[in-house]
């Protein structure tokens, strides 16, 4: 089983593979290309790589890991210089805004510091309802569920599951 197959399944696998690492590169070229244009024709590199979308709006300055893994909803706003880290599958719901410098996480790595240097990775995904709201520079840790109607507040750190209308500062 290849290192990507582990990561799909939601195993450990090793983030320093060769072929994880071109998948991130096509990533990468695919949110540069872009990031130093945006427009709608542009915004196609991108979005091809989602794993689905109904519609969305991306402002420039957005990286993702593989795209491969991420699912979006309808009316999806992703603002300036958003992150998402998808080695595992994130959700996004309907009607969802998303901040500038927001921060999505899947990926964690082992406490352990030998098996961290190996390259160890393992995941969590990160599923967010519709209707959410999530503040400028806020970091969505990996495994985090964010109900329906929640608004999360900028520069927050969310490390645990936000109910349906619950306001989280952090």
């Amino acid at each position: 089983m290849t290192e990507f197959e582990k990561m799909i399944r939601g195993e450990t696998f090793n983030g320093v593979d060769t072929d994880l690492r071109l998948r991130r590169e096509t990533a990468r070229l695919a949110c540069a290309k872009f990031n130093a244009h945006p427009s709608k024709g542009n915004l196609r590199h991108i979005t091809r790589l989602f794993a689905e979308f109904v519609s969305v709006v991306i402002e420039p300055g957005f990286q993702c890991d593989y795209g491969s893994q991420i699912h979006l909803g309808k009316n999806v706003f992703i603002n300036f210089h958003c992150v998402f880290l998808d080695s595992a599958p994130i959700h996004i719901g309907d009607d969802v805004l998303i901040g500038p410098g927001v921060h999505l996480y899947t990926v964690d790595h082992p406490r352990d510091a030998k098996l961290r240097a190996s390259g160890e990775c393992f995941t969590r995904p990160i599923t967010i309802g519709n209707n959410v709201w999530i503040g400028g520079g806020a970091k969505i840790l990996p495994g985090i569920n964010i109900g329906n109607n929640a608004i999360i507040a900028a520069n927050a750190v969310v490390t645990r599951h936000v109910e349906e209308n619950e306001r989280y500062f952090g």
